[in-house]
C-alpha cells in the first residue's frame, strides 16, 4: 500500500510539472571520461578549481554514494544507456580489453559491441520525438554498432576507440586514429572545447525542440595533455612540488592531486559545464533541461609506474580495481525548480539508475524488462526523500593494467565485501568506520562475510556472470 501511495504521488507531481510546462524536458547528460571522486571542488578537492560543476551542484541534488557499475568504461557506458548490469550484457571489460596469457588466470571472452537488441534511452526519446545527438567518447563497438546504429540521430566523435591520440587538432599522430566527425578544425583546436562548442550548437539548432544531448567527453582520459595557458596556470599554484606515492600489491598509488596537466583539463571539462549551461539560460531553456553529471569509472591514481596523473585519497586504489577508488564516482542531478537546490543524498546510486531515472522525470513509462537493474531516483530527487535500502554490486574477472587481477565485490548498507578469484580470498571493510578499505573484518565477522557472499553469488547466478579460469600454460612464479 505505501509503495502504490508513493508512486501514485509521483504521477501526481510529474504530471502537475507536465501541465506546467508547454513541452517535454531536455535532456542533457554529461559524461566524464576517468574523473576521481574527489576531482572536483564540490567533492572536497582543494587543487582542482570546478565552479561550474560546483554551481550545478548547488542547483540540484549530489550523491556522495553513486558508483560506477566497473572499474572501467566499456562496461559502465553500456549500463548507462541500456539500464543493465554488465554481468547480463556480458560486457564486463573495456573493449577489446588486455586478456593477457601469462597470468593464472584467463579472463572471461566477452562482448565487444553493444548488442543492437538493446533498446537505448536514446531511442526510447527518439520515439516521443527528442532530437538526439552524441559528442564525444563512445567505445561500444564499430560499424554497425556506432551512436547512430543505436538511437543518436547525430553523432560527432563517437567510435570504437577509448582515447585520442592527442587533444589537439587533428586530434591524430602518424598512423594512429582521428576523432571522426570533428574535421574543419583550426590547428591548436582542443578536443574538450570543440565537443563543447558542437554541442552548443545543437542546442541553438533545437531550442524549439525536446532534445537528448549525450556529451560524452574524452577527457580526463589520457594523454593528459592540457592547453598551454591552464596549465601554466597550475604550474604557479602548486609550485614545485614532487609526487608522493604509495605501495598498492604490485603498484604504486598517487597521494596528491599535483599534477598541473591534469588539473587544467579538469578545468576545461568544468569550462565546459559553465558553457553549457550559459547557452540554456540565454535561450531560456535551463528550468525546461534536466543535466546529469557523472563519470564512467575512478580516477586514475593506480599503475605498475609511478605515472598516475591524479589522486582520489582518502579512498584506496583508484581505477581499474574494486576498491571505492575505482567505482565511487561523482553524480549530480539539476533540474531548476523541480529538483530541490542544494540537496546531498548518501543514498546508494548507480550508473544503471539514469535509464529509468530519466523516463520516470520525464512521465514516460517505465520499461522494466530493459532497464531490469537499473532504480529510478525520481522520487529522491523531487522530493528529497524515499531512501531506500539496496544491495549493489560488480564482477570484474579480468585483469587490468593498473595491477587490479580478477575480482567481485558487493556492498549492502555499509560493508563491503571483495572477492578475490586468484587465491580465492575475501577482504571484508565497514565503510562508515573504514572509507579507506584498510581493516580486513573477514575474522572479526565471518557470519556478515558468508551473508555477504551467497548475496553476491546468488546475483552472479541471476545475471550470468562468467568467471575466469585457470591458466593451463601457466609456469610462472605469482608476482
Amino acid at each position: 500500500m505505501f509503495r502504490f501511495f508513493v508512486f501514485f504521488t509521483l504521477l501526481c507531481l510529474l504530471a502537475c510539472q507536465r501541465q506546467e510546462m508547454d513541452r517535454l524536458p531536455n535532456v542533457v547528460v554529461v559524461l566524464i571520461d576517468d574523473l576521481g571522486w574527489n576531482d572536483l571542488s564540490c567533492y572536497g578537492s582543494t587543487t582542482y578549481e570546478t565552479p561550474a560543476i560546483d554551481q550545478l551542484a548547488a542547483s540540484g541534488l549530489r550523491y556522495s554514494d553513486a558508483y560506477a557499475v566497473c572499474p572501467v568504461c566499456s562496461p559502465t557506458r553500456a549500463s548507462i544507456l541500456t539500464g543493465k548490469a554488465p554481468t547480463r550484457l556480458n560486457i564486463t571489460d573495456w573493449i577489446p580489453g588486455a586478456d593477457p596469457q601469462n597470468r593464472p588466470l584467463l579472463g572471461t571472452q566477452d562482448q565487444h559491441a553493444l548488442p543492437l537488441e538493446e533498446q537505448t534511452f536514446a531511442e526510447r526519446l527518439k520515439e516521443e520525438g527528442y532530437q538526439t545527438a552524441f559528442f564525444g567518447k563512445w567505445h561500444l563497438g564499430d560499424q554497425g554498432f556506432l551512436p547512430e546504429d543505436q538511437g543518436f540521430q547525430l553523432n560527432k566523435g563517437g567510435h570504437d576507440a577509448g582515447q585520442p591520440a592527442t587533444y589537439f587538432y587533428p586530434y591524430q599522430k602518424g598512423n594512429q586514429f582521428d576523432v571522426p566527425g570533428l574535421s574543419g578544425g583550426k590547428p591548436g583546436e582542443y578536443l574538450t572545447d570543440r565537443l563543447t562548442d558542437e554541442s552548443l550548437q545543437f542546442i541553438t539548432e533545437n531550442q524549439d525542440q525536446p532534445f537528448l544531448l549525450y556529451l560524452s567527453h574524452y577527457a580526463v582520459h589520457t594523454p593528459i595533455e592540457a592547453r598551454d595557458s591552464l596549465e601554466e596556470k597550475y604550474e604557479q599554484k602548486l609550485g614545485a612540488l614532487t609526487p608522493e606515492f604509495a605501495e598498492e600489491r604490485d603498484s604504486w598509488t598517487r597521494l596528491g592531486q599535483d599534477n598541473p596537466a591534469y588539473a587544467a583539463m579538469v578545468e576545461s571539462v568544468d569550462e565546459s559545464v559553465a558553457a553549457i549551461v550559459e547557452r540554456l539560460e540565454q535561450l531560456n531553456l535551463r528550468k525546461e533541461t534536466i543535466i546529469i553529471f557523472t563519470s564512467d569509472n575512478g580516477g586514475l591514481t593506480t599503475l605498475p609506474s609511478q605515472r598516475a596523473p591524479t589522486s582520489v585519497r582518502p579512498l584506496r586504489a583508484g581505477k581499474g580495481w574494486l576498491y571505492e577508488g575505482g567505482i565511487r564516482v561523482p553524480l549530480i542531478f539539476s533540474w531548476p525548480g523541480h529538483i530541490p537546490a542544494g540537496q546531498v543524498s548518501s543514498q546508494l546510486a548507480t550508473s544503471m539508475d539514469l535509464y529509468p531515472t530519466i523516463l520516470e522525470l520525464l512521465g514516460l513509462d517505465l520499461m522494466p524488462d530493459q532497464h531490469v537493474d537499473g532504480q529510478s531516483l525520481a522520487v529522491q530527487l523531487l522530493e528529497a526523500k524515499a531512501e531506500s535500502k539496496r544491495q549493489l554490486f560488480w564482477h570484474f574477472p579480468h585483469y587490468h593494467g593498473s595491477g587490479n587481477r580478477p575480482s567481485a565485490a558487493i556492498r549492502s548498507g555499509d560493508y563491503k565485501l571483495i572477492q578475490w578469484f586468484e587465491q580465492d580470498s575475501l577482504e571484508l571493510y565497514d565503510l562508515s568506520n573504514d572509507l579507506g578499505e584498510r581493516m580486513n573484518l573477514v575474522d572479526s565477522l565471518p557470519g556478515k562475510t558468508q551473508e555477504l557472499l551467497r548475496a553476491l553469488q546468488q546475483w552472479q547466478v541471476e545475471t550470468g556472470a562468467k568467471f575466469p579460469v585457470a591458466n593451463p600454460d601457466y609456469e610462472g612464479k605469482d608476482r
